[in-house]
């Protein structure tokens, strides 16, 4: 049988975010999608998710699921069989950003959370495309169906986040690392450097895709985790 499949969404994501994924993989393995809502800190949010994933499983996290992905390989690396990372970073927050962070954290406790996703997030997620209207209104109703307090844990892990650098380099199962070109949030640079830390990884950059190429270039991004998952021989070298 096939290894389950687990994805980790976004911040202020939920399994909509891999809604064209799931309708792909799930005929052919189970297919998870587990929530980063109910912890302030990466420990904690991997160690839920460890707790309720199958014993053995191959994990996609894009985003902050990417940054919560690279923690599970920190703490129970032997349980993943293969990983892919998209638009995602490995490194921590800048003091600007943690500053901007409380900035956020105020305003969201103050019943300013619509107008943070719709001015200051949703904006640079997405490249240009006729989809692209429908894509945030999607992640905004996401966003308003987790609410204000899930959006202040999320703040705060991303905030104390750690360096997972040595974490990359002792990665060893197959690894995907994947991002749109016109990613605004985390650079193709940033995945570049992953791809040179994780020995042996295979670096995919989607041309017309921003953030989100789950749901912006959903066929070839399918085609690309396919081939992931059931590497040809040919692949193999």
């Amino acid at each position: 049988m096939n290894e389950p499949l687990v994805f980790l969404p976004g911040m202020m994501c939920d399994g909509r975010l891999f809604a064209p994924q799931i309708s792909h993989f799930s005929s052919a393995r189970a297919v998870m999608v587990a929530p980063l809502t109910g912890h302030d800190n990466f420990s904690d949010i991997a160690n839920d998710i460890l707790d309720n994933a199958p014993p053995k499983f191959a994990l996609v996290g894009l985003s902050m699921g990417g940054i919560a992905a690279i923690e599970i390989m920190r703490l129970a690396p032997e349980r993943v069989t293969r990983l892919a990372l998209i638009d995602t970073n490995h490194l921590p927050d800048t003091k600007a950003r943690r500053a901007g962070r409380d900035v956020q954290i105020e305003k969201a406790r103050a019943g300013g959370l619509y107008d943070i996703m719709r001015d200051e997030m949703k904006p640079s997620y997405l490249a240009d495309s006729p989809y692209k209207a429908r894509i945030l209104n999607l992640c905004m109703e996401m966003a308003q169906k987790l609410g204000t307090d899930v959006f202040i844990r999320q703040s705060l892990a991303l905030k104390v986040r750690r360096d997972q650098t040595d974490t990359l380099k002792s990665i060893k199962v197959p690894t995907l690392i994947l991002c749109g070109r016109e990613d605004a949030l985390c650079p193709v640079a940033r995945h570049e450097d992953m791809h040179s830390l994780i020995k042996g990884s295979t670096l995919h950059i989607i041309d017309g895709a921003g953030h989100l190429p789950v749901l912006e270039k959903p066929d070839i991004t399918n085609a690309i985790l396919e081939q992931w998952l059931n590497p040809t021989d040919a692949d193999n070298g």
